[in-house]
């Protein structure tokens, strides 16, 4: 199928919204929750799938649908169609701050694995699929690397990433990061999970006891700032019941707190 062609804008710059503009009859692929605002004249609909499972009947929409359901994500994506004569716009941002990454499919290879919360929206006619990487060790130890979305078509597509996006180039190359600051990559990268050199450094250098490997010939995004980690430091440092948590700079920090009681 091939997907219709769409013209968007990109506003912000930390907190970024992109805006797709729609023709009469044009359609958008979004997870659901993910739309800000719309123009009068814009329809749009909650559906199984993504509207590439038409050759596949129900049972292939049940089966995608599943798919999606046990990885965490919404049974449904939201199709948004300009129902209207004259152009009109719709916009989508992620739930969090961060970067829009604009993917033109037909310029990167049509396929691109990204991870499950990073898919932001897609032309109408880009197939959205639930795809789990094959290897045990991967599974088992991968983290938020585990379970991806495998994004196909010859259309646009966007992703978001959390603090600063950078692309890296590999031409028959290895690269090592923390799982949780992949955004994504092109097909011809093969994905693993490594553990890293020795103990100690597994258990205090900070990095956790393994780390992603991605060698090939192909494109990889990678996020300075995974919203597990933003999520993690609010969680920190949040106010807890009773009292409040040591603010930053304090000298006496948990002596502190428990000398008044916390």
């Amino acid at each position: 199928m091939k997907s219709h062609e769409i013209e968007y804008e990109i506003l912000g710059n930390d907190m970024q919204v992109v805006e797709v503009i729609l023709d009469h009859g044009e359609t958008i692929v979004a997870e659901a929750g993910m739309m800000n605002w719309m123009e009068e004249g814009i329809r749009y609909e909650s559906k199984l799938g993504d509207g590439s499972e038409i050759s596949q009947g129900l049972a292939g929409k049940l089966f995608q649908s599943a798919k999606r359901m046990v990885s965490g994500e919404s049974m449904f994506l939201t199709h948004f169609t300009n129902g209207v004569t004259r152009q009109q716009k719709v916009a989508f941002a992620a739930p969090y701050p961060g970067k829009i990454i604009p993917l033109d499919l037909n310029t990167i290879g049509r396929t691109y694995y990204c991870q499950k919360d990073a898919f932001l929206c897609a032309a109408y006619g880009t197939k959205i699929d639930i795809t789990f990487t094959k290897r045990f060790g991967t599974g088992f130890f991968g983290g938020e690397g585990f379970i991806l979305q495998k994004i196909t078509g010859d259309g646009m597509a966007f992703l978001h990433a959390g603090g600063t996006v950078v692309t890296k180039t590999l031409n028959n190359e290895k690269l090592i990061v923390d799982t949780g600051c992949l955004v994504g990559f092109s097909d011809g990268i093969d994905y693993n999970i490594e553990m890293v050199g020795g103990l100690k450094s597994a258990f205090f250098g900070g990095e956790g006891l393994f780390l992603a490997t991605l060698q090939g010939t192909g494109v990889v995004m990678l996020q300075s700032l995974p919203f597990s980690r933003l999520a993690d430091r609010i969680i920190k440092h949040a106010p807890v019941a009773g009292g409040s948590r040591k603010g930053e700079g304090s000298v006496l920090g948990s002596l502190g707190n428990l000398l008044s009681g916390n």
